[in-house]
C-alpha cells in the first residue's frame, strides 16, 4: 500500500494570462438564465396528442447508429465520461467507482490508466460495462496514486477494443495517456495532414489526434505541448491527461461538455464529467473547470492556465435534458430542478384534459413530475423499465410486435385502463420508439394517449459529441 496522500493546495488566484482575456473562476456566465431558448414562446416544447390517429416519426440518418442499430432506444447518444484522480493511495479503485457513477454516459467500453510509483503508465481497457471490464485482480495491477479513466460511447470511431480509452503513447520526453469527452470537428483534416507527413494511426477515434499534436510540438514542457495542441483543436472537448508525475484537465473554450473538480478528505484531487461521480467517491465539489481553462496538478499543487477563452460559452442543453443524472449539478445548476421546470413549463404551454400523468422512464420521470404538479393531475408509474436487457436478445420465431420496446418497458394496466393518459418524455429524435410506446399504452387499456415532450423539436444535427444526426 502506498503512503497516505498529502494535502495539495488548490489554486485560488485567477488563471495566468496566455491570451487577451483570462478565464473566469466566478462562473459569471451562469448568472444568465440557463437554456433560455427552451423557455421562450418561440420554441414551445413539443406537444403531440395521440388518440386514434397515426404517428408520423421524424426521419433521421445516422451513420454511427446505422452500423450499430438500436431501434428500440430512440435517444441522442452521449459519447463518454472522464475521470481523473491525483494523489490517492487507492487511485485505481476510486477511479473505478467514479466510472461506475458515470456509466450512463457510455456502455460500450471502459478503461483506466495509472502512473505507478516508478513512473510507468499501466493500462487496463475492455469492451462492456465497468463491472464487466474490471475485477479485483485487474485493479490490483493498476498501482499508483494517480489515475485517469473513461467510459465510452463512440461518436467518431467504430465500436471495438482498439478505440477504448484512455489512450497511452510515448514521445521523446516521456509517456502520456489521455481520455476525452466530446468531438473534434476538424479531426479528419488534422489526421489527413499527419498521415500525409508519414504519421501512423492505430485507432479510428478522433482522440488519437491529440497525442500526435503533443508529440510533434517543439516545446519541452508538457504543459506548453498540451496548450499548443488544444489551440489547434476545434470542437467540443473535456480532456484529462496523465504523465509519470502530473495530471492535467482541460475544457474547450466554448465549454460544450461539463468537467468538475473536487477534493477527497485525504487531500486527493478528483476530476469528473459530473458531480454524481464526486458524490460516490466522497469528494467535496470544489468548482467547474472553466471554459477554456487548463488545470495542471503535480507536487506543487494545482495551477490554472487560460487557453483561448470565449466570451459566450455554449453549454450543451442536452446535458440537462437527457444525458446527465438528475442528482448531478451541471453547468452550475441542478439537473433535477431543470427537468422539473421543463415539465412545469410544458404543462403551462401544452395542457391537456387527462386523468393521470406518466413518464417514459427513466429520463422522462422528473419532467413528468413537474408536469403533473403544475397540472394538478396525479403522477403514477404507468410504465416499468427493465434494467436487465442486454445488448443482444433472442426473439422467438413467431414475431412479437414491438418486441424490443416490450422487453424494456412494461405497462401497468391498473394505472392505464380506461384512463386519459398524458405520457411525458424528455425528447424525440426519430419518433420510432414513441409511436411504439403509444401503441403499447393503448393495448394496455388507455382510453386516450397524449404525448408530451419536455424539449423543443430537434431540427438539426449536432457535431459536437452528440449522436443525433438528422438527414
Amino acid at each position: 500500500m502506498s503512503a497516505a496522500a498529502t494535502l495539495i493546495p488548490i489554486a485560488t488566484t485567477a488563471p495566468s494570462l496566455l491570451a487577451d482575456k483570462t478565464c473566469s473562476n466566478s462562473n459569471t456566465y451562469l448568472k444568465n438564465p440557463l437554456f433560455k431558448p427552451l423557455l421562450t414562446k418561440t420554441t414551445t416544447p413539443t406537444s403531440v396528442s395521440l388518440t386514434h390517429q397515426s404517428f408520423s416519426p421524424v426521419s433521421a440518418k445516422n451513420p454511427i447508429s446505422e452500423s450499430y442499430p438500436d431501434e428500440y432506444d430512440d435517444k441522442p447518444r452521449e459519447e463518454c465520461g472522464v475521470v481523473g484522480i491525483y494523489n490517492d493511495p487507492e487511485a485505481s479503485r476510486i477511479c473505478y467507482l467514479a466510472l461506475h457513477a458515470l456509466q450512463h454516459r457510455g456502455q460500450e467500453g471502459a478503461g483506466i490508466v495509472t502512473a505507478t510509483p516508478d513512473g510507468i503508465l499501466k493500462s487496463v481497457t475492455g469492451m462492456g460495462l465497468v463491472s464487466e471490464v474490471f475485477n479485483q485482480s485487474k485493479l490490483d495491477e493498476l498501482t499508483g496514486n494517480n489515475a485517469i479513466g473513461h467510459v465510452r460511447y463512440s461518436t467518431a470511431g467504430q465500436s471495438m477494443l482498439k478505440n477504448v480509452q484512455p489512450f497511452v503513447a510515448g514521445y521523446r520526453f516521456g509517456r502520456v495517456a489521455v481520455a476525452h469527452n466530446g468531438n473534434f470537428v476538424n479531426y479528419q483534416t488534422l489526421r489527413a495532414e499527419f498521415e500525409k507527413n508519414g504519421s501512423i494511426f492505430t485507432t479510428s477515434s478522433d482522440t488519437e489526434v491529440v497525442l500526435h499534436l503533443i508529440a510533434v510540438s517543439q516545446e519541452r514542457p508538457f504543459l506548453i505541448r498540451v496548450i499548443e495542441a488544444c489551440k489547434k483543436l476545434k470542437g467540443a472537448y473535456s480532456l484529462v491527461f496523465i504523465t509519470e508525475d502530473k495530471l492535467v484537465a482541460v475544457r474547450d473554450p466554448f465549454g460544450f461538455r461539463p468537467l468538475v473538480m473536487g477534493r477527497r478528505s485525504n487531500g486527493a484531487i478528483v476530476f469528473a464529467s459530473e458531480t454524481c461521480a464526486l458524490d460516490l467517491v466522497e469528494a467535496t465539489y470544489d468548482r467547474e473547470v472553466e471554459p477554456g481553462e487548463l488545470l495542471i496538478v503535480d507536487k506543487d499543487g494545482v495551477q490554472s492556465t487560460c487557453l483561448v477563452p470565449h466570451p459566450e460559452p455554449k453549454s450543451c442543453v442536452f446535458e440537462h435534458i437527457y444525458f446527465s443524472l438528475p442528482n448531478s449539478v451541471v453547468f452550475g445548476k441542478s439537473v433535477y430542478e431543470s427537468r422539473r421546470k421543463f415539465g412545469e413549463i410544458l404543462a403551462t404551454e401544452s395542457p391537456v384534459d387527462c386523468d393521470v400523468v406518466i413518464a417514459v422512464p427513466d429520463s422522462g420521470v422528473v419532467a413528468a413530475i413537474g408536469y403533473a404538479n403544475k397540472a394538478g393531475v396525479p403522477f403514477q408509474q404507468g410504465l416499468i423499465r427493465s434494467h436487465y436487457v442486454g445488448r443482444t436478445f433472442i426473439e422467438p420465431s413467431q414475431q412479437i410486435r414491438d418486441f424490443g420496446v416490450k422487453l424494456k418497458l412494461s405497462p401497468v394496466r391498473a394505472v392505464l385502463e380506461g384512463k386519459r393518459v398524458a405520457v411525458v418524455d424528455d425528447s424525440i429524435v426519430r419518433g420510432t420508439t414513441s409511436s411504439k410506446i403509444v401503441r403499447l399504452l393503448k393495448e394496455a387499456g388507455a382510453k386516450e394517449v397524449h404525448m408530451r415532450i419536455a424539449s423543443p423539436p430537434i431540427i438539426a444535427s449536432c457535431y459536437y459529441g452528440v449522436d443525433n444526426q438528422i438527414g
